[in-house]
């Protein structure tokens, strides 16, 4: 990713003009300097500047004096300017201001925020072009949270605690909180888990849920079917008990049989089960031919009880059509009375009103003319509702009094006759049988669509293998193999150039240990457990330089090529050696000169070779005098006699009394 440092700025809380720094871009840039004059401040204004959850600038001197920092960035959309508000007493603050231009101008003051820190955030996401899907669906563990571009600072940073630390090899991985998240994200900016690997980790996530629904949906279906197949013998019995099949009937042994035979007498009726019923005795057959006035009577009692909830609804409607015909007519009456006036001509000033619009009235009394007519021929039509009504509410009273009298002698044949009571328990019972069989071949059909839905489990488990084959956890293993085999070769070619102990021993990184093992033969060695700061810095220079070689062989990835080491010579000048001259200290630090001058020599070689896509920045103690005439290596700033905030910016303590 081209992120590339332009300017650094901060902005006075005094009237001044802001402190601005200037780098360059592809190359070497280096602030050399004494202590304490702020040089461990330049990665916390920019790792805050950049969107961190604390403000790690130190308190004192620069946060006391500065209201806001800023630093204006290179990428391939142009320049941004990213301001935030110093936080006080506070952590952090929210506070910030973004600008974006071809070439941004740096304002003397900033007066109000524009934006927050979480939409910066969301903006260097979208730069970086990091997926918004999270490493594990649905998880709650924040580790495993979408990879964004503050994680990407692990491999831009290394402070002056960091640089040659034997514990620690990346930046904020000595707290568990980023040591883990970058665990999660280093398959994903090594390229062994892609984009297209996270979607398709929640699609599959999806579909898993999906088939384990349809699945126990299936279960269900299946479980249903199977116990009511084990029951259709018992139903096809007891239709030959009933009457519904006949004694003789031979019952098939294959299922599609069993299934046409049982929809068959459904499809009877339950007299059909009582085909002797007649001859069994004539009150047997006067109660079947009441049985059939009965429904007959009902169903046309049913027909006059809806035509008169008809003529009911018709009757409102017509009312309300009446009521707002008068109230038409007694509006436009008025029209009437003066059309009356003007027609007298009396000389009166409402007669002269009337002449101004006499055609209007007269409209306005035809208008009246039509309305009467309306209302004229309304009652007729509620007369001839009102006749309607009358007949079909004699005509529902009439066949309800025979619907009583058929049920009254039904009644009293069935209380008279014990077969007959037999015959309508009988009728009873086979309208429950037909009605549960008819409702278990209803839910069997229901069932007999589990075709479909295996169809679906089918498409489902093909899809998921052709997604378990985009995600295998064999294919990631194997690229990031690839990709660590890449980076510890660069890195194994970096050591020699270093002051480094072992310079042709093999360089492994240890993505669930993040550090580097040193390779002696048959053993491996930590880090931690390489003895020497010459050592530990020649393997952070040689992995961090060799993972930006490699994210910069990748096509638009979104690491920045972009590295910060404060203090590298720290390992080789203690502070001491400044006022140490003796012949023996003199001979250890030309040593230790060509040491720190093997540092900036692999750093400046690298950045040439990264042709402007790679910018380099130190921070450190070592002068011109170590590091002078290296090609691509260039003094930003000197701050010996002057610091990163101007002296005129502090206030001067008052004098005693």
């Amino acid at each position: 990713m081209y992120f590339q440092l332009r300017k650094l700025i901060l902005w006075p809380r005094i009237e001044a003009a802001p402190r601005i720094l200037m780098f360059k871009p592809g190359i070497v840039n280096v602030i050399s300097g004494a202590s304490k004059t702020g040089k461990s401040a330049v990665i916390p204004i920019i790792d805050y500047c950049l969107g961190s959850d604390k403000c790690a600038i130190p308190v004192g001197v620069i946060r006391e004096n500065c209201s806001w920092f800023g630093i204006v960035v290179d990428t391939l959309e142009g320049q941004k300017l990213l301001a935030r508000r110093e936080p006080g007493e506070q952590q952090s603050t929210g506070d910030m201001v973004l600008v974006e231009a071809a070439e941004v101008m740096v304002p003397d003051r900033i007066a109000e925020k524009t934006t927050n820190v979480d939409a910066v955030k969301g903006v260097l996401n979208r730069l970086a072009g990091l997926s918004s899907l999270e490493f594990e669906p649905n998880s709650d563990n924040g580790f495993k949270s979408r990879p964004g571009f503050r994680d990407l600072m692990a491999f831009t940073f290394q402070p002056q605690n960091i640089i040659a630390n034997p514990d620690v090899l990346f930046f904020k991985a000595d707290t568990t909180e980023h040591r883990e998240k970058l665990k999660t994200i280093f398959p994903y900016v090594l390229g062994a888990v892609t984009a297209a690997v996270l979607q398709a980790r929640f699609e599959l996530d999806r579909l898993n849920r999906n088939l384990r629904r349809k699945e126990s949906d299936l279960r269900t279906i299946v479980s249903a079917t199977t116990a009511w197949q084990l029951e259709t013998q018992g139903w096809l019995r007891e239709a030959v008990e009933i009457g519904l099949l006949p004694p003789d009937q031979t019952i098939p042994a294959d299922w599609p049989s069993i299934i046409d035979l049982l929809r068959q007498v459904v499809a009877s009726h339950a007299r059909n089960a009582r085909p002797t019923l007649a001859g069994i005795d004539p009150i047997l057959s006067r109660l079947e031919t009441l049985r059939t006035e009965e429904g007959n009577t009902a169903r046309e009692l049913t027909i006059h009880r809806q035509r008169l909830n008809e003529l009911r609804r018709l009757r409102e409607s017509s009312e309300a059509y009446g009521g707002a015909m008068l109230i038409q007519r007694d509006r436009l009456a008025l029209a009437k009375w003066l059309r009356d006036i003007v027609e007298r001509e009396v000389e009166d000033p409402i007669v002269n009103i009337g002449r101004g619009g006499r055609e209007q009235l007269l409209t306005l009394c035809d208008n009246l003319n039509v309305v009467e007519v309306k209302l004229r021929t309304h009652p007729t039509v509620s007369d001839t509702l009102d006749r309607e009504t009358l007949r079909q509410r004699t005509g529902a009273e009439r066949v309800l009094e025979r619907l009583n009298q058929v049920r009254t002698e039904i009644a009293r044949l069935e209380r008279d006759s014990d077969t007959a009571r037999e015959a309508a328990d009988h009728f009873d019972r086979t309208e429950r049988f037909l009605g549960r069989l008819e409702q278990a071949i209803q839910l069997y059909e229901r069932a007999d669509q589990s075709s479909t839905l295996r169809e679906e489990i089918a498409q489902i488990q093909a899809e998921i293998l052709a997604l378990q084959r985009v995600i295998s956890e064999a294919e990631i293993r194997r690229k990031l193999r690839n990709a660590l085999d890449r980076i510890e070769y660069m890195a194994s070619h970096c050591v020699p150039q270093l002051d480094a102990e072992w310079p042709d021993a093999p360089v492994r990184l240890s993505i669930e240990d993040l550090t580097v093992k040193v390779v002696r033969g048959s053993r491996d060695d930590y880090l931690w457990e390489i003895g020497s700061g010459a050592n530990w810095l020649a393997y952070h220079i040689a992995i961090t330089l060799a993972l930006q070689k490699y994210f910069l062989a990748e096509p638009h990835h979104p690491v920045p090529g972009l590295l910060i080491y404060d203090q590298p010579s720290q390992v080789y000048f203690p502070k001491r050696m400044a006022q140490d001259e003796s012949p023996e200290i003199a001979i250890w630090r030309d040593q230790d000169v060509i040491a720190v001058r093997k540092v900036f020599s692999l750093l400046s070689a690298e950045a040439r070779i990264a042709k402007g896509r790679l910018q380099i920045i130190v921070l450190d103690h070592a002068g011109e005098d170590v590091w002078g005439g290296l090609d691509g290596v260039e003094v930003i700033e000197e701050w010996r006699g002057r610091a990163l905030v101007p002296s005129e910016w502090i206030p001067r303590p008052n004098p005693a009394g």
